[in-house]
Formats: C-alpha cells, structure tokens, sequence
C-alpha cells in the first residue's frame, strides 16, 4: 500500500529532474517554482469556473482553464473579511489575536513574516510584487517591490529597496494601469533579476479589484451592452436578527451610507427600483472590467512562463484575500461572515502532478495557506508557531485526515467602521451550518456606538443563501449547543479570547444563552 501512495514532492521532484536534465541544469535544484497569485476583493462570484450567476458571461477564461486543468477548492474562508488581517493571516499561518493584526491599522514587521523566511529555508529565492498592506517593510523577501498602502490604479508608485531607509525608495509607473505594471515588474524580475540556480516563489499580487473601480481604459467598452444578471436577493437588505438588521451598506436609495451609487454617477432623480437597478449594473461592470485586467495578466505571467519552458515546472496558485459582496443582500464591499465575504477562491494549477479538473469540499482557512505552501516546498512539519494546518493531501486527491477541522473561525473586529455599518461580531462554520454573535461593540476607543447583542443560525444545506435566521428554531436547539461549545472551545485554542478586551468579555459572558 505504502509504494501506492506516492506524495507530491517526490512527484514534483521527478518530473523536474528529467526536465532539468534534458535542459543540462543542476538537479540539486529540483524542486517547483511557485506562483502565488493574489487579487484583492475578487469573489468567487466574478470567477466562471464557481458556477455563480456571473459565469455565463465568461469574466475569467484564464483563471476557469487553470482550474480546468487543476483542482479548486470549494469550501476555502477567511478568518476575517479585510485586507489587513486576512494578509496576516496569510503570511504568519497565524490567527489574528496572534499575530497582533485585528484590523486595517494593523502591521507585520520581518520577524512575523514567516512564509518567505521558511521558504527560503527550503531553498527558495523569494519575491513579493503588488499590493503588500502590511505597512512594515516586506524585508524577509529577498525582493520586493510593493504598493505603498491601498496603492494607486493609474501611475502607481512603488516602495522598493534602496539606501535610503523605509518606505523612501520609490519607483513610479508612468502612464500604466496597477494590474499591467505590476505584472510587468513581475515578468522582468523573472526573466532577469532572480537567481535562475534556485527555483522561485513568487507572490504577485494585484490591486484590483478593490473599489473604486478603476479598470484600465481598454476596457471602457467590456461588457457595455450587456445586461448583468441580478442576485435574488439584490432588494434584501440583512434582517437575519437585531444584531445585523438595516445594516451594512448597499445600493438602493435607503441603504448606502457609503453612498456607492453616488459615486457611480446614479442620479438621485431616479426613481426605486430603477435607481437600485442603475446602481447595480454600473457596480458590476466596473468592477468586472478590473477582473478583466486581471486575467489577461495571468494570462501574460503563463505566456512567458510556458515560452521559457518553465510552465511544467511552476505550481500556480490564485486566490483573493477574501470574497465580496455584488449586490447579495442589497450590499457592496466584504467584512460580514455571510458566505459572500467569507469565501474565498483557491485554484492551484500544477500541471502533471493533479488530475485534472477536480473539485474539493474540505474545510480550509487562509492560516492553511502557509503551511500548504511550506510543504509543497518540501518541508515536512509545520512550524510549531503557525496555527493553521496544511492541506497538502488534498492537492494529490487523498482522503482527508481523520483529524482534519470541522469548523472554522471567523472574528471582524472593525465595528461600524468607515460608513459601512458592519457591526463586530465573530462566530463558526462547519461544513453544513453556521453560527454567528453579534456582539456589537468596539473595543478600546475604535469603533462606532453599540449596536443590539444577538445570536444567527443558518441551515448552508437548505438555506445556502442565508436567508431565514433559525436560531430561534426549537428544530436546531442541540445543532446550536454543540456550536456553542465548539465556538468555546477553538476561541481558548486559537487565542481568541479577548483577554486584552474585558468590556467585550463581559457582553459575551452575558448574552451567552
């Protein structure tokens, strides 16, 4: 049995020793490039290969044949639903009351940059391009060239390093949209800036496509004359308990206090429902047009890497750093742990090491990212100071360890922040339900007022839109008592706890049951 299970490494290795040989370069150095590719806000939704309402319309014909010719995972979350925190978690394999990043005026300095330390370790030239969010100097990498903060879509500048300390070094990309000089950046560090004697890892991130939108000029008429789809619920605003009613911001005249349609141009002469409709259909397509940029430049990164036969060689990964909302629940933007915001896309690509076209269901979070990524680096163990867990069996279609997550954790802390009027709350998702407490407070001096203290369930089986709140369902009563005492039990795990927080403590203390 033990000559029929053969991992992914060793398979890897194999494959790119006879490529190594026939091109007369040193086997030593056998091991796969890695291509970690990450947008900003993209959904599954805006992703054809996940099936949405969207894929008719083909928004991403790259990113679908990497999952064609690879395998996607279905059932992939955040631990929090912000650029910030969910970057975190990525690069330390931390949850956030670890890590320290609870929220956007979070940062990771080199000593919790664990992915690129590690990586290097396992013999890798590291190189992180894009949208960093960290603040802190990315200085683990053995290059960077980086967004300062959100960045720019339209002549970005980049932090690089040079004499002169952080962030001072500065390069400008005149006349460029973000997603094409970021990628440009990319492809001439690969083709003449890395140590060719070492295999890579790169991670590439884009900008888009984060609001406000701003998709390069080619694309003005993408999708001009089409109409978007609409989601079921694009005229329900959240009302699943007190915690979560009204709030959020959305697209109709009665619910954007970020004032998105606004900003879109839609007149306020125009009349419910078409001002809502109006809304949507400008929401959608600039946001699509940056997803469109997207996947040309994939599209570019696979060009170069196959014209330099290096594409049998190289594992890519896509993956956003969390989902978003288009419209579901009458709301724009992430934060919420509605499946909306809290999936995230995950597709890895490695040609000659998976079968094609396969599909996984196994309970993953984004502190999984980096212990996966170690492994498939040839790391055996996980380092004893990251929290997640690696999935590395799945990659290769094995069974899932018996002792593998039922639930997994989420937490957002930023309560009412930014006229977006998400309440702080934190709760848990197994594969079939999900439990959440809004406890609706800020902690420390950031925050907006309280908001009311309450308990959702959802049956993500009947209800996989989370429409009906059964937490009141007598039906569901031993369902949510086991939740409850999970949810207990990963917050003592993880380091949740709030210790630093005792106001918080007290709310939860008394509207446990």
């Amino acid at each position: 049995m033990k000559n029929l299970i053969i991992s992914l490494s060793w398979i890897a290795c194999v494959i790119l020793q006879k490529n190594l040989i026939a091109q007369d370069l040193p086997i030593q150095n056998a091991k796969p490039n890695i291509l970690f590719i990450m947008a900003d806000d993209h959904t599954k939704q805006a992703i054809g290969s996940y099936g949405s309402r969207l894929s008719k319309l083909n928004p991403t014909p790259t990113i679908d044949r990497l999952a064609s010719q690879g395998i996607q995972f279905d059932n992939v979350f955040c631990t929090n639903a912000i650029c910030t925190p969910s970057r975190a978690s990525i690069i330390s394999g931390q949850y956030s009351q670890t890590n320290g990043v609870l929220d956007l005026n979070g940062s990771i300095g080199s000593d919790k940059q664990f992915l690129p330390k590690e990586m290097q370790k396992a013999g890798y030239e590291t190189a992180m391009i894009g949208k960093w969010h960290l603040k802190k100097e990315p200085a683990a990498f053995d290059y960077y060239c980086v967004l300062p903060g959100q960045g720019l879509y339209h002549n970005p500048i980049f932090n690089i390093r040079g004499s002169k300390p952080w962030p001072k070094n500065t390069i400008t990309k005149k006349d460029q949209h973000s997603s094409d000089a970021i990628t440009d950046i990319s492809l001439h560090w690969l083709k003449n800036d890395r140590n060719k004697a070492k295999p890579f890892f790169l991670m590439h991130h884009f900008k888009a496509p984060h609001d406000m939108f701003e998709y390069a000029k080619r694309y003005e008429t993408y999708l001009e004359d089409v109409h978007i789809p609409e989601p079921e619920s694009l005229f329900s605003v959240p009302a699943g308990s007190a915690g979560s009613q009204d709030l959020g911001s959305g697209l109709s005249k009665n619910h954007n206090p970020w004032l998105l349609p606004q900003k879109l141009g839609v007149s306020d002469d125009i009349p419910e429902p078409e001002y809502t409709k109006l809304a949507y259909q400008k929401y959608l397509k600039a946001y699509l047009r940056c997803v469109k940029g997207i996947d040309d430049n994939i599209a570019r990164l696979i060009s170069y890497l196959e014209a330099s036969k290096q594409l049998d060689n190289t594992i890519i990964i896509y993956t956003s750093d969390q989902g978003f909302f288009l419209g579901e629940h009458n709301l724009i933007d992430k934060r919420w742990m509605y499946e909306e915001a809290m999936g995230m896309p995950f597709i890895v690509y490695a040609p000659g090491m998976i079968k094609n076209n396969l599909k996984n269901k196994w309970l993953i979070n984004n502190t999984d990212f980096a212990p996966t990524l170690l492994e498939i680096a040839g790391l055996k163990k996980t380092p004893n100071y990251m929290q997640g867990k690696s999935f590395y069996k799945a990659l290769s279609n094995q069974k899932k360890p018996d002792e593998w997550r039922t639930v997994t954790y989420y937490r957002y802390w930023m309560h009412m922040a930014h006229k977006l009027a998400v309440p702080a709350h934190f709760g848990i998702r197994s594969e079939s339900h999900k439990l959440i407490f809004f406890y609706g407070s800020k902690y420390g001096r950031r925050g907006g007022k309280p908001t009311p203290i309450s308990w959702e369930f959802y049956d993500l089986e009947k209800d996989p839109k989370e429409m009906k709140n059964e937490y009141k369902n007598p039906e569901y009563k031993e369902i949510i008592k086991r939740l409850k005492t999970q949810l207990l039990e990963i917050r003592k795990e993880l380091n949740e706890q709030d210790k630093k927080y005792p106001e918080i403590q007290k709310i939860i203390k008394n509207n446990w049951d």
